[in-house]
């Protein structure tokens, strides 16, 4: 279980599920990652590469303990909630297990911030017990972005309806949600910050304690070799060229700056730093 301190603040990941993600030509999220390039990148390796030439991908919860504040940032996937993503295989992890192993609890939870509302940053909103989908952390208060809800309520696709029926919705009828815009400060020290490009109202969650600074990326990066490709997009970023002009302008302000980048996909070590490499940047863990 991997923990950060920043200033005051405590960051804490708890893994749902690791993902090695092998080439396909003309199906890998990331089309341009192939083999060959990879290998031009050896900082990447053993890490976020392994030797198979294979992208080592994380899904994972982050929680942060601030002064007065336990946060939870993007729930994952969830169980019992069969998505194509997975193959309609619904998933069954001991994730509650591992935030009891953390020191929390259900009910310790202040807040839950989602980056966006794709299928894994959603999931553990909301947990099935006798049959209904009920929040998770009952006694949190959920900050959903006002543009990424707007834009996905009115989005008519089939599955994203079932994520914000079951992982969103719930939330809404009990009360628990708060819609924010993309600037909106949670404390003194946790703040969000548009990072528009993935999904029109995706944020990152900016710490700034004690003279100490943290980023948690969400999606705005999937994989520490964009790093060195700012316009290597997923094939799922709503606006490729949006998305790569805010991975290239991010990376920019936080290159060779004290500033601690954890990513929301990134494999264990997870967090490092960014550094300027020539035209282009790359990741020191």
């Amino acid at each position: 279980m991997l923990t950060w301190t920043v200033g005051a603040v405590k960051i804490t990941r708890i893994v749902e599920m690791e993902m090695p993600v092998t080439y396909e030509p003309g199906r890998s999220f990331l089309p341009l990652a192939t083999p060959e390039v990879l290998r031009g990148m050896p900082w990447l390796y053993p890490h976020f590469v392994n030797d198979q030439d294979q992208l080592l991908l994380s899904i994972h919860a982050l929680l942060v303990e601030a002064p007065g504040l336990r946060l939870v940032v993007d729930t994952c996937i969830g169980n019992d909630k069969p998505r194509a993503f997975l193959g309609k295989r619904a998933l069954a992890t001991p994730f509650l297990d591992h935030l009891t192993e953390a020191g929390w609890s259900r009910d310790s939870v202040d807040a839950v911030v989602c980056t966006h509302l794709h299928v894994d940053h959603v999931g553990w909103n909301t947990t099935l017990e006798d049959g209904r989908w009920v929040p998770t952390f009952p006694k949190a208060r959920y900050l959903f972005g006002k543009r990424e809800l707007e834009h996905w309520t009115a989005e008519e696709d089939a599955e994203q309806q079932a994520i914000l029926s079951d992982s969103v919705q719930p939330i809404l009828d009990a009360g628990l949600a708060e819609l924010v815009d993309m600037d909106h400060r949670v404390s003194p020290e946790i703040r969000l910050t548009p990072t528009p490009g993935h999904t029109p109202g995706h944020v990152c969650v900016m710490i700034e304690s004690e003279g100490q600074s943290a980023v948690i990326t969400g999606d705005m990066t999937h994989h520490p070799c964009q790093m060195a490709h700012p316009d290597w997009s997923p094939t799922f970023d709503g606006d490729p060229k949006a998305a790569a002009v805010t991975r290239a302008r991010l990376f920019a302000e936080w290159a060779d700056q004290p500033i601690l980048v954890i990513g929301t996909h990134y494999a264990g070590p997870t967090a490092g730093h960014v550094k300027r490499d020539g035209e282009a940047f790359r990741f020191e863990a």
